[in-house]
């Protein structure tokens, strides 16, 4: 009987040592390409019995041409680079690995946004631009007297709310997938969409990214926002209308912005977020850190495994 074969369709990782190690140990054999376009992804992943997938476009016409695949893994948390209708028609699992880097993400999303709390980027350039002033320019109100909201109450969002405990304030979050007594559970009120904008002086997103969240962080939502108010996105780009959101800034109707994915990426030289002075921005290194590589890795083979064998998967998003 032939062995399995697996498709790493693209990647960037320094090694590839753990999806040798697991995907050998269950008596597969390991392909890997650097496919960027559908053409690429089709014409290697033909006859694949799995895939594993980073950036490359696995959409319906690449679907519709697999002939024995069984399960498609994405390396990370979005599966918007595969389509789930096509592959769930075909009977194809997808999943994701949700839970391979919710800490770093959640250090992530909590340092921009008391980075900007703090006025950190903007006094460090008053300073080395010549002006010592021991009080800041824009008010700056304290982190106990302040309310860290979050849009969506998974499993980032909840680090990121524990992470937040200690420096007292409020916490409330908006999920209408979680009950009010989960979230007391945890310390966090639960608030409708208009509480949680008229309310937050950090406002963290992390919800998943559909039709319904795309520009969940629109221009109309930010006029309802205190002027003090700063907006962190490590979650999806498109959540945010990113042009709204550097003509808010621009204008004082909120004081910062802590983004670190965007609706385009790399985030274009023209973009007016860059000339936001109350804009700090990262380049999708939330997820980073030197054990969340391996981990991500490790965890994905694992899943393809268990694809493989007929056994349930951990983290199946088109079910």
């Amino acid at each position: 009987m032939a062995k399995p074969r697996v498709l790493i369709t693209d990647h960037g990782f320094p090694t590839l040592d753990h999806e040798k190690r697991i995907l050998a140990a269950a008596g597969a054999d390991l392909v890997v390409a650097q496919c960027k376009a559908p053409e690429e992804v089709l014409a290697a992943a033909r006859d694949a019995d799995a895939l594993l997938v980073q950036w490359a476009p696995v959409n319906a016409a690449v679907i519709a041409a697999l002939t024995r695949c069984k399960v498609i893994v994405r390396y990370g948390i979005g599966v918007d680079n595969v389509d789930l209708a096509a592959a769930k028609a075909k009977g194809i699992a997808v999943a994701n690995v949700p839970d391979y880097g919710v800490r770093e993400v959640a250090e992530h999303a909590v340092a921009l946004g008391l980075a900007l709390a703090r006025q950190l980027p903007q006094i460090d350039r008053r300073l080395r631009g010549g002006t010592w002033k021991i009080t800041p320019d824009r008010p700056m109100p304290a982190m106990h007297d302040a309310t860290f909201a979050t849009a969506g109450f998974g499993r980032i969002a909840r680090a990121a709310h524990e992470m937040m405990r200690g420096f007292g304030g409020q916490r409330i979050a908006y999920d209408p997938y979680v009950t009010k007594e989960a979230m007391a559970a945890a310390g966090v009120a639960k608030v409708e969409l208009d509480q949680l904008f008229a309310s937050a002086d950090i406002l963290s997103l992390h919800l998943p990214l559909s039709p319904e969240t795309r520009h969940f962080v629109s221009a109309a939502r930010l006029t309802q926002m205190k002027p003090t108010a700063i907006v962190v996105n490590t979650a999806r780009g498109p959540l945010v209308d990113t042009v709204a959101l550097a003509a808010a800034l621009q204008a004082g109707t909120i004081a910062g912005a802590g983004i670190d994915v965007y609706e385009q990426e790399p985030l274009e030289k023209n973009h007016p977020l860059l000339a936001c002075a109350g804009a700090l921005l990262t380049s999708h290194v939330a997820w980073y850190s030197e054990s969340s590589i391996p981990r991500l890795q490790q965890l994905a083979a694992e899943e393809v495994v268990r694809g493989l064998r007929g056994e349930p998967l951990k983290n199946q998003v088109n079910k």
